[in-house]
């Protein structure tokens, strides 16, 4: 027996969203991914009952954005468990530890249920991990009771958001729940810090946090007009111009570079003259290999902050990561160990005060990223073998090629597209956080592939004479 045939039983009690009994029109996806976007922000602004603090050391704040969540809300954990789930099954399915043969339907029941499962574990996992912490204050300040409503709060919003991400893979809707979380997430932080009327108390006087708003006050306020235009484009205690115009830069880039790819000619062998093409882009695992190697590092941030608050001074906590809370902004930011090492750079002043540190983060970004992208292929069912296999079963083949010659042929461009990629995501995410974007370097790159992701399914669906309305 193997492993997934353990989960046989639970199928019942494990909830599933039946597919869909006939293709959904165009106007009903854009109207369900809607009401589910609707859901998810409505969940970014419900308060966890029974927290007697949500101020103080944040462990997720370097990756909110990223992980699609809010502090202090049901949404604190985001897409986290889900994501971490996935990678872990993944993981294990590409390794031989779990048999899986997604074209046999029971298998593949059983492993989004295996899926599912872990998620909901994550979230439990997770959830009394941060509650252990202290982020909601001590244990014996909130007491046992309000302690298990969080928790029960935690696990039911990561219940929510796994049900909605797999309602609009099964077709109920466009994308995925995780791929609209996550953009959304990030365009809602760079239209803020570009557009936020909340005002600062700086030493140039009062501006505002957004810096668009900001630039025109400053024009309107200051007599000094090159003064002004110097505090609008450098000034450090908010985000300025000169970060919106790198935001802007890196998103054309990705958009650029997204129309790299590959022809494959081919032809049908059941209609004789019927030709079309298979475009192996260089992006071929899209965003995948940064949503991984974030969610691997959002989980050493947690695990290092989680162990460095109870036991500071032993030697191998250290070793993981060492930790600074700043005064303000709910921060903790990495000073020693494995943590320091994996977080970003944030301008050309970290490069020059800690060249290590930087040679160090470049490398494993790059590696990580292009490790992930190549294995990701082999576990996804998106290699060559496997690309040759769809062709064949759709009695499809390379035109000029013979059958038994597809793979070799495939060969020679997905693997490569695949890491080149990979290492791409990862080169574009640096220079994004250099350069100042706002946000991050990550979010952006996640935001504008999955938005631009939809571009094509929704001019795709238009395509097949659908119409909105």
């Amino acid at each position: 027996m193997r492993l997934l045939h353990l989960l046989r039983p639970a199928l019942s009690i494990i909830p599933e969203v039946q597919e869909p009994r006939f293709p959904q029109p165009l106007k009903v996806k854009v109207l369900i991914t809607g009401i589910t976007l609707f859901i998810y922000l409505i969940c970014c602004q419900i308060p966890l009952y029974g927290v007697y603090r949500t101020s103080g050391s944040d462990p997720f704040y370097w990756m909110r954005v990223i992980l699609a969540s809010n502090k202090g809300t049901l949404m604190e954990l985001g897409i986290s468990p889900i994501v971490t789930s996935g990678m872990i099954l993944q993981f294990l399915s590409g390794v031989g530890f779990i048999e899986v043969n997604h074209s046999v339907r029971e298998d593949k029941v059983l492993f989004n249920a295996a899926q599912k499962l872990l998620s909901f574990i994550m979230a439990i996992a997770e959830g009394m991990a941060y509650i252990w912490s202290g982020a909601y204050g001590d244990i014996n300040q909130i007491g046992a009771g309000n302690a298990i409503l969080i928790l029960l709060q935690l696990t039911f919003a990561g219940v929510i958001v796994t049900m909605l991400d797999e309602m609009l893979q099964k077709g109920y809707g466009l994308g995925s729940g995780i791929s609209l979380f996550i953009a959304t997430n990030v365009s809602e932080n760079i239209l803020w810090k570009s557009f936020s009327p909340i005002t600062l108390s700086t030493e140039a006087g009062t501006q505002f946090e957004g810096a668009i708003i900001n630039f025109f006050h400053l024009l309107f306020t200051k007599q000094n007009t090159l003064q002004a235009l110097y505090y609008a484009f450098f000034r450090e205690s908010a985000p300025n111009l000169n970060n919106l115009l790198a935001t802007l830069f890196v998103i054309s880039l990705v958009i650029y570079l997204q129309g790299f790819r590959v022809e494959v000619p081919l032809a049908s062998q059941k209609i004789r003259g019927l030709v079309s093409s298979h475009g192996i882009k260089l992006f071929y695992t899209s965003n995948i290999p940064m949503i991984i190697q974030s969610t691997l590092v959002q989980n050493v941030y947690f695990l290092s902050q989680l162990l460095y608050r109870r036991f500071k001074t032993n030697f191998f906590v250290k070793l993981l990561g060492t930790w600074q809370e700043a005064e303000f902004g709910g921060q903790s930011v990495p000073i020693g160990g494995l943590a320091y090492y994996m977080s970003p750079l944030r301008d050309v002043k970290d490069i020059i005060n800690d060249p290590i540190h930087a040679v160090v983060y470049v490398l494993f970004v790059v590696f990580m990223c292009g490790f992930f992208a190549k294995f990701w292929i082999q576990i996804s069912g998106e290699s060559a073998k496997d690309v040759a296999r769809k062709f064949k079963d759709e009695q499809i083949k390379i035109k000029g090629l013979r059958e038994e010659s597809m793979v070799k042929y495939l060969s020679g461009y997905i693997p490569v597209a695949a890491f080149c990629g990979g290492v791409c995501i990862g080169l574009l995410t640096i220079v994004a956080d250099i350069l100042g974007a706002i946000g991050s370097g990550t979010g952006i790159l996640l935001a504008v592939t999955i938005i631009y992701g939809y571009f094509e399914t929704f001019h795709k669906e238009k395509s097949d004479n659908q119409s909105i309305f």
